[in-house]
């Protein structure tokens, strides 16, 4: 019997690659190097905010002193233009509202910052649609490590047998799997059918509705 969801966010739940590209461009701008087109991000996205900084940082500009500036260069500007473009995904909000309608736990599980996570769940989802929102925290693991979903799942009181996983990457396919839990791939986010199949994702799944009608076989 299914009755928790753990969401990704970024690729599954909102489509936030135009801002994230454009705050990585921005800075890119900043110190004179190249920038990169939105297809580029989406392959660079995925492993947290300081791997996308390193990956989109020329080679010779990854010292650790210099990458910990363009860090905080891009989550300032990040912050600030986070809600320029994003959207949810067409069906989330519907998906998210038949979910609660049917008594399913949902949580966001996320390698962008904690500190960002909260804010921008709560701009367009608003307070009560989750009953937890955690992001990358200092001391935890990045995913495809498990650890944080281990404790997400310890906060929520929920177990193995009754939580999917969803996400749309071959990072959150590991992720799931790495903590033991079913785990569907949403094909409408960055990455795509090929990743996610390659990645060995359980199910994958084309439209959000097509999750609720995974849990409803499940749950016969």
């Amino acid at each position: 019997m299914i009755d928790t969801i753990l969401f990704d966010l970024d690729g599954t739940l909102l489509n936030t690659i135009d801002d994230l590209a454009d705050a990585g461009n921005w800075v890119c701008e900043q110190n004179h190097w190249p920038t990169f087109t939105v297809e580029q991000y989406k392959h660079m996205v995925g492993n947290g905010i300081p791997k996308l900084v390193e990956r989109f940082s020329p080679e010779d500009c990854r010292i650790p002193q210099q990458l910990a500036a363009t860090l905080a260069q891009f989550t300032a500007r990040y912050d600030a233009h986070k809600e320029d473009k994003t959207a949810p995904y067409p069906g989330i909000p519907q998906l998210l509202a038949a979910l609660k309608a049917e008594g399913i736990r949902t949580a966001v599980f996320s390698n962008k910052a904690d500190t960002l996570c909260g804010g921008i769940i709560d701009h367009y989802f608003g307070h009560d649609v989750f009953l937890a929102v955690r992001g990358s925290r200092p001391g935890v693991p990045v995913k495809p490590d498990p650890t944080g979903v281990y404790s997400l799942m310890e906060q929520l009181g929920a177990a193995k047998a009754s939580t999917l996983f969803v996400g749309d990457s071959n990072v959150d396919i590991a992720t799931g799997h790495n903590a033991g839990l079913v785990t569907l791939g949403a094909v409408w986010g960055f990455r795509g059918a090929e990743e996610l199949q390659a990645a060995g994702a359980d199910v994958l799944v084309y439209k959000p509705e097509e999750i609720l009608d995974y849990l409803h076989q499940a749950n016969q």
